[in-house]
Parts: structure tokens; sequence; C-alpha cells
């Protein structure tokens, strides 16, 4: 049965072809100075840099322009945003492009203010700020972690060879978002599959705990069913709206926060695919198809009734005549056809792992016990080997 749990969401969200024209009157919430955050050049080829610069004079507001924020942020890049931040009294952080950019406001957002380390507070003793925090907002470009719509927020330490989210309470979450699907029509292949892979992964990470009746499976098997359908038209024709649109939908509300109510959660494997991310630095989505199905296939037995509603629900496979064993089977293979279809990595090899890696990797491994087999540093290298 459902537990009991409060559910709050505080970001406003303005989606479709137009919602760039609710700038504007979001804007006007806030002071004069404003943060521009954004990855490399691409908002600026595309125009849209153009138009939000427009909107932003127009409303009046001083622009302090942050570039650079790259796939995986770095806490020398957190700290010099921070720095930034409060040295122009910012009184809004804007965050345009991919869920790195947001992940990275929102870090600047609690940091900048901060009188402690901020990698030792937020990112290792997990702790909530305590301290001002500066507001964000996003445009998103390319989707895949839900970034604009939750807390959360994964900053690498290459130098401890450590990735680690942090999931912010509400206070923290974007105060607007907006999505128009158009801003994704220009990302590359390879990182637009990779955001559908994150997408599905995030949904499996909720989806595969707890053995009861829970109203939020039942959402949870509709998302992944709207992204297998839409990825398959887009990857053919990254152009269609409609597909894009949907896929944009479908990621947001993925992981902003709904479908984890009532669950205890896995995300065993994103905490595999962020140890590979730190060693590698590796596109995200790509660590983790490169190590779902070694893991799924590890922990099958533990949760072989979910996997056999999941192949039966999700991938239609027929359970007449077929044990869970053989149906959960089916389901993975199912995936695995899927992630082939759509090019996503299956191997670490290709993202450049090698066994000397393997100990490191387990090592910055959190291990947790929300999904159906906690797992040991010992099996973490197993499945590590199988993803090879």
């Amino acid at each position: 049965m459902l537990g009991d749990f409060t559910y709050s969401n505080p970001t406003r969200l303005h989606f479709g072809k137009n919602s760039l024209g609710s700038l504007a009157q979001e804007l006007k919430n806030y002071g004069p100075n404003i943060l521009l955050t954004y990855g490399g050049g691409s908002i600026k080829k595309s125009g849209l840099y153009d138009d939000i610069v427009k909107i932003l004079k127009a409303e009046g507001k001083n622009i302090t322009e942050l570039p650079g924020v790259m796939a995986n942020p770095t806490i020398e890049k957190l700290r010099e945003g921070a720095k930034l931040a409060k040295d122009n009294s910012i009184d809004l952080i804007l965050a345009v492009g991919g869920g790195s950019v947001c992940d990275y406001s929102k870090a600047v957002s609690v940091s900048a203010y901060c009188d402690e380390d901020v990698w030792d507070k937020y990112f290792l003793r997990m702790e909530e700020p305590t301290c001002k925090i500066i507001p964000v907002g996003c445009i998103l470009t390319m989707v895949g972690t839900g970034s604009e719509m939750n807390g959360g927020s994964v900053i690498t330490n290459h130098e401890q060879h450590l990735k680690i989210g942090h999931v912010f309470g509400d206070n923290v979450f974007p105060k607007f978002s907006i999505l128009n699907p158009e801003y994704t029509f220009t990302v590359p292949q390879y990182q637009m599959v990779a955001g559908f892979y994150d997408i599905m992964c995030h949904i499996l990470e909720q989806y595969l705990s707890g053995t009861d009746d829970n109203t939020t499976d039942y959402i949870a098997e509709g998302l992944m069913k709207s992204l297998i359908t839409s990825s398959r038209i887009a990857v053919k024709n990254p152009k269609d709206y409609e597909a894009r649109s949907n896929i944009m939908w479908t990621a947001t509300w993925a992981l902003n926060t709904l479908i984890a109510k009532g669950k205890t959660t896995d995300w065993e494997v994103h905490m595999i695919g962020q140890s590979v991310g730190a060693y590698t630095n590796a596109t995200h989505g790509m660590t983790l198809s490169a190590v779902s199905l070694a893991y799924y296939r590890h922990i099958l037995d533990a949760g072989l009734k979910r996997f056999a509603r999941f192949a039966v629900n999700v991938w239609g496979v027929n359970p007449e005549g077929r044990t869970d064993r053989e149906l959960a089977e089916l389901g993975l293979k199912a995936l695995e056809s899927w992630m082939r279809e759509i090019g996503v990595v299956l191997s670490l090899r290709e993202l450049g792992v090698t066994e000397d890696m393997y100990e490191g990797i387990a090592d910055g491994t959190f291990l947790l016990g929300g999904g159906y087999k906690k797992l040991t540093r010992e099996e973490v290298i197993e499945i590590l080997k199988e993803s090879m």
C-alpha cells in the first residue's frame, strides 16, 4: 500500500513553441541583477541567446554572463560561479541549456552565500543550505535530467574521483522553467539519445522498487511506453515536434518527484554510472546505459515479479504459458533491443573504462538499499566486469 508522504513542487512551467514569451513576466518578480549561465556556443548559433538578451534588456536587467558550464560541472566551476554571483549581488540565476547547466545553477544558488566549504557541506555531508539562496529560472535546450523541475544537482570532483548528486529541498527548485521542444532540435544525435536513456533510467530507478500495488507504478509504465514510442520516431526524425514534445514532457514527469512518492526507489545504476563518470568524464546517459543491463540481470531474481510485470505491461510480452523468470528475461531482452535501436552505449569499454579503474569506481559508488538488492563492493566490481 502507499505509505505516508508529503508532495510539493513549487516550479512553474511554461511549455510550448511560444513559451519564451513568458520570460518577461517572470523577470518582473526579481531584482535587476541577472546571472546568465550557459554551456558552449550552441545557444548563440541558434539565436536563442540574442532572443533572451533582448528580453532581459527590455526589462531593464543588468546581465552578468557565466558561459562554459561543462557537461559534468566541476567543483572548481562551482566555486567560480558562486564568487561571481556574490560579487555581483545576483538576484536571479537564469540557466540556459540542458540538465548540467540547470544542476550547476542550483548549486551556485546555494553556494554563493555559504560560509563553509560547499563540497564538504552539500556533497559529502549532504546538508541543506542555511544561507541565503539565490532563485533560479531555467530555459531548457536538452531533455533528460528533469532538472528543470526538481532540486537535484550533480557536481564532479576530479581530484577526489567523485561525482555526487545532492537532491535539495523544494526551496532550491527552479522558480520557473521554460520548455520549448523546438530548442532541442539542434542537439547532436549522441547527446539526444543519451538523454532518452537517462529518462528511461530515471523511471526504472523508481519503478523497480517495492512490491505493492502502487498508483505511481501505473504512471511510470505509461511514461515508459510514451518514451519508447516517441524515441523511435525522434531517432529517425529529430525535428518531429510531437515526438520531441512528448519526450520533453515525459522527462519532466520522470524526475519531478511525483512517481517517487510511496516508493523506496533504487538509484544504484546512477551511483555506479556517476562513479564511472568521475573517472572518464563520459556523457551521463551513456554511463547509465553501459551498466544497466548487467545490474538488472544481477538483481533479477530479487525483483522477479516486478521485472515480469515490466515485460508484460511496458513491452507487451505475452504472459501465457511463461514463468515469471521467462517473462523477466524477455523484458530485459526487449529493453536491450530498444537500447540498440536508439543507439546508446552498451559497453563501458566504449567510454574509456579500463580494468585498472574497477577498484576506484567501486570505491566511489554509494551502496544504497532502496531497490530489490543492496550490493556489496565486490558485486559492483562484478557488474563493472560484466559491463565491459
